[in-house]
């Protein structure tokens, strides 16, 4: 996801079209991306620490963008 503080034009625009599409009450709109691994072997403290490395030098931009690494069962 983009960091608070950067302009984010598209979720502007979202946030924009969705009262002409009759979806009201909706306060803000952030756009952000999302990557899904499948991970093989078990998903140990090894393997969580070696996905948010990859993910804060190589999936996110983290001058700009927060990341969260996630785990849900298949």
């Amino acid at each position: 996801m983009l960091k608070p503080e950067i302009l984010d034009p598209q979720g502007q625009a979202v946030q924009r079209a969705l009262p002409r599409l009759g979806f009201e009450g909706i306060a803000d709109v952030r756009q952000g991306k999302r990557f899904e691994l499948d991970v093989e072997g078990p998903v140990d403290d090894a393997a969580l620490a070696r996905i948010h490395e990859m993910a804060e030098t190589f999936l996110a931009n983290t001058v700009i963008e927060d990341f969260v690494v996630k785990v849900e069962e298949a």
